[in-house]
């Protein structure tokens, strides 16, 4: 009878059981299931000690090549367009190619699980090369603009894969460290690129500028695919299942190439009129830019709806939408890259026309945000190891960003002087690495290792959608505002120079009265001022989704949390949660 009288009310049973559930979430991982630890032994023994050492030297080479080449092929590109009488459309290509880089990587993603890492590594760096062929060997520009978009597509590849590789050897503690380490290249190539661009266009040519790497890259690449593809070798002499031989049904159906249409081109529908409004002049007032957009929200509807219902494999599992941390990682990272692209998309032409910058300068400037931002990267890597945990560091980063765009407003001037300029990218720099790496972390600890190649995709196709927008909205202000403030601070401007001013950089040269010149000045700096308004107000989205983030611990022993957010996001209701987060973790909602 005492035992009977001294056991609590079941009520109080539940409400203990849940505060106990409720701490062990937030403090400490979960163990390891025992499939998962076999998994993980299985493939410690397969890389072994040297392979995987390969495995880092192969990838930090093939980083700073991919690096090399993309400072360098897009300086070549301006040439190469110049010599074929076709400059005027370099905007068009570049948006053409923005885009597939934007909806290629979760396709790619997708056919890296199916076919495996090697296979897809080898078809990028394929890919790659027919691409330099073709470029260096065009004689028209059609000719050269296959070859970009081939280019496109395996540099596309090489990136998730990159990214995908060092997720895959990599533990939940030790990955934020991993990419900042190997990202640590880019703090020098731009800036040699620049010498290997002035000496390659003055011997040589853009030819075999564009030429040379179709030697380089494959050698560099065995680096990388021949231990790749011992690795998958000795999985399979460890026992690991051999991958199913597929009809090309199957084939197709495990690629989920219903549910990858419907992303790719529902993405494309709605950022090729984002890209492409901010620089028509009647803007969105434009009948076929909200239909396209309209049409690709469609079919992302849709594809919700047929990953929800009838896709097997699908390629945006249902599950990533009942995962709050994914999405807020997915959030957080939209609005600070379209920040970013609304407040660079013109300071490159803002710095050379109002701050007098050469072209050179003003390419230092544009870099020195991201060889900061590679280096606190690097550094909140570390810390994260250190520390094994990462909100902290991710509210000092949105911290950071949101204070930068405050003082990029006051920094946005005429008569600010060149340090003024440099030590703003450099505060911005710093509170983009922190947050880009803890979001890419975050995207790829709350998914199992079977999702973590997709998870990784999508995560950096939303910093793709947040760029587009950005840039979308920043040409839509420089359209709609720039012509009305030269009417306020040169109204007696003749409409032929704006037109001039407002089109080309030279136009700036004919502006030859210092009140003039002033005038423009004021007014191009006017214009900046609104870009970096609307991105302090997008910065504000961070700093409030980041209290909803967990900050999940970090462990040396896992791949992933997975285990750990199926309970805290979606499977156990704690008792400390409020009413938004009880609805959210029921599902309900769909």
């Amino acid at each position: 009878m005492a035992a009977f009288i001294d056991k609590p009310p079941l009520s109080d049973q539940k409400q203990n059981s849940l505060k106990d559930i409720s701490a062990t979430d937030r403090r400490e991982p979960s163990p390891a299931s025992d499939d998962e630890q076999e998994v993980d032994h299985l493939r410690q023994q397969a890389w072994g000690r040297y392979t995987k050492l390969w495995m880092w030297l192969g990838i930090s080479l093939m980083w700073t090549i991919f690096e090399l080449d993309n400072a360098t092929v897009y300086n070549y590109q301006n040439y190469a367009t110049s010599e074929f009488e076709s400059i005027s459309y370099l905007g068009t290509l570049t948006t053409a190619g923005t885009i597939l880089s934007a909806v290629l990587k979760p396709p790619i993603a997708k056919l890296s699980d199916v076919i495996g890492r090697a296979e897809t590594y080898a078809i990028t760096v394929i890919l790659y090369i027919l691409s330099y062929i073709l470029a260096s060997s065009s004689n028209a520009f059609d000719q050269y603009a296959g070859s970009y978009i081939i280019y496109c597509v395996g540099q596309t590849g090489m990136q998730i894969l990159n990214q995908i590789i060092v997720a895959d050897i990599t533990n939940s503690r030790t990955r934020g460290l991993a990419n900042g380490l190997v990202n640590l290249p880019f703090m020098i190539v731009p800036w040699i690129a620049a010498f290997i661009v002035d000496s390659a266009l003055t011997t040589v040519g853009w030819r075999w500028g564009i030429g040379m790497f179709g030697f380089i890259l494959p050698a560099c690449s065995a680096a990388v695919i021949i231990p790749l593809a011992l690795f998958q070798r000795r999985m399979k002499g460890l026992g690991s299942p051999p991958r199913p031989k597929l009809s090309v049904s199957g084939f197709f159906s495990h690629i989920d190439i219903v549910g990858v249409t419907l992303l790719a081109s529902g993405f494309a529908l709605v950022l090729l009129p984002l890209s492409l409004a901010g620089n028509t002049p009647s803007r969105w007032s434009t009948p076929w830019i909200p239909t396209l957009i309209a049409v690709g929200l469609v079919l992302l509807g849709t594809l919700l709806f047929y990953e929800a219902r009838f896709a097997r494999w699908p390629v945006l599992p249902f599950r990533f939408l009942r995962n709050s941390s994914l999405l807020l990682a997915w959030l957080i990272g939209t609005t600070d890259s379209f920040a970013f692209s609304a407040t660079h998309t013109y300071m490159y032409t803002w710095s050379v026309v109002v701050h007098d910058f050469s072209p050179r300068n003003a390419s230092f400037l544009t870099f020195t945000a991201g060889c900061m931002q590679v280096l606190s990267g690097a550094i909140c890597g570390f810390l994260m190891y250190r520390t094994r945990r990462f909100k902290g560091l991710l509210v000092g980063g949105v911290m950071v960003r949101l204070i930068g765009y405050g003082i990029m407003l006051r920094l946005r001037g005429s008569n600010n002087s060149t340090a003024e300029l440099f030590v703003v990218q450099l505060i911005q720099g710093f509170g983009s690495g922190i947050v880009l790496t803890i979001v890419l972390v975050v995207a790829q600890i709350v998914v199992t290792r079977a999702d973590l190649a997709q998870s990784t995709a999508l995560m950096l196709q939303f910093i793709y959608l947040g760029n587009a927008l950005g840039s979308a909205v920043a040409g839509a202000i420089y359209t709609g505002l720039f012509r009305d403030r030269i009417a306020v601070h040169a109204p007696d401007l003749p409409s032929a120079q704006v037109d001039a001013v407002y089109n080309t950089i030279a136009g700036y040269e004919d502006v030859e009265s210092p009140e003039e010149v002033d005038a423009v000045n004021h007014a191009y700096s006017d214009v900046m001022r609104y870009m970096t308004l609307v991105a302090l107000i997008a910065s504000a989205i961070p700093v409030l989704c980041v209290w909803w983030l967990r900050d999940w611990k970090l462990s040396e022993d896992r791949h992933n949390l997975a285990e750990d957010v199926k309970k805290g996001d979606a499977g156990v209701i704690s008792e400390d949660d409020g009413a938004l987060r009880r609805w959210w973790k029921t599902g309900k909602w769909w």
